[in-house]
């Protein structure tokens, strides 16, 4: 049975839209990941952490919220894997980061670099990347001060996301299209939103494999 391994955040992990900042992190029973294999029929591994960005150590969080780490890390401990989902990118438009667009851009790029490298697609067998942008995030709820300026900067970082996927020839899924954030906190999104997104990320796997 083919494998897809999912690689991202708190929106792949599962976790619900919050009202107040939880010790821990209540997830989804039925997260997107697993609502796209079981339409797609595969086995997935889902590799969501909370706080992961493209690029940067958070100092709250920690060193390891850096994607560019747990991608190496992900890639070389689960597969042979068929696909790969990356949909990354909220994270890094925290306030606190003051990162421009292009640099998000630019780190989305290594990652796309990385899956695309000679090394990973020896070490699977080949495989097939794709990028996800995320629902956009606003300011709000218990996530506001978190995500202050977020919004205005969303479009112009995903737009430059979608650039480095064309320039590489990887397939884009723009996940604004079929779901948008709760406005409980501007971030996570809700149980109907993950099935919908499971089945259009299914989808539009199954139509590229067919162009193929």
């Amino acid at each position: 049975m083919p494998l897809i391994l999912t690689f991202g955040d708190s929106n792949t992990h599962g976790v619900q839209p919050m009202r107040t900042r939880p010790t821990d992190l209540p997830r989804l029973t039925r997260r997107w990941p697993v609502v796209m294999a079981e339409v797609l029929g595969w086995d997935v591994v889902e590799e969501g952490l909370p706080g992961r960005t493209f690029a940067f150590p958070d100092p709250e969080m920690g060193p390891h919220m850096d994607g560019r780490i747990g991608l190496f890390t992900a890639l070389e401990s689960h597969g042979p894997i068929d696909a790969l989902t990356i949909m990354l990118g909220t994270n890094d438009l925290k306030a606190h980061f003051e990162a421009a667009p292009e640099d998000i851009a630019t780190a989305c790029g290594f990652h796309l670099d990385v899956a695309l490298s000679e090394e990973m697609q020896a070490r699977h067998g080949g495989f097939e990347p794709f990028l996800i942008l995320p629902p956009r995030p606003h300011a709000a709820g218990c996530l506001a001060e978190t995500y202050i300026g977020a919004a205005e900067k969303a479009q112009a970082v995903q737009d430059a996301m979608r650039a480095e996927a064309e320039a590489r020839d990887v397939a884009v899924f723009d996940a604004n299209e079929v779901i948008s954030v709760s406005d409980l906190d501007g971030v996570h999104f809700d149980a109907a939103a993950h099935e919908a997104l499971g089945q259009a990320v299914a989808d539009f796997i199954l139509s590229e494999i067919a162009e193929d």
